[in-house]
């Protein structure tokens, strides 16, 4: 029985999960990414609080671009946020999606911006 693209990724995501688990040492950097926007989250999963955020959706400066530029604003964003947390250190969690597009230049930027992972 074919899965629909919903599914595959709830299976693949819980199949990440498993593996992928943030501490108050090296938080885990979550990437949300929806049709129009793309969002990234720094989460200590020891305690479940989020310690740093960045979206496209409130950055003036990402709406007037594509949307892989987003990603590049997004991510930039996010490290910059990360070391104002106090963060130098992550564990890449590509939520279900594959890495390339736009989880790819988010991660990327991120890297370029500081972000160890």
């Amino acid at each position: 029985m074919a899965l629909n693209k919903v599914l595959r990724r709830a299976k693949i995501k819980r199949r990440i999960r498993k593996k992928v688990f943030g501490t108050s040492a090296v938080p885990r950097l979550s990437v949300f990414r929806s049709n129009k926007q793309i969002y990234a989250q720094i989460i200590d999963d020891t305690t479940g609080k989020t310690l740093a955020s960045a979206g496209s959706l409130k950055n003036d400066a990402a709406q007037k671009v594509a949307k892989k530029e987003q990603a590049v604003l997004v991510g930039k964003l996010i490290a910059e946020n990360a070391t104002k947390a106090g963060v130098q250190s992550v564990v890449f969690d590509r939520n279900g999606y594959l890495y390339h597009g736009r989880v790819k230049s988010l991660a990327d930027s991120a890297r370029e911006s500081g972000l160890k992972f």
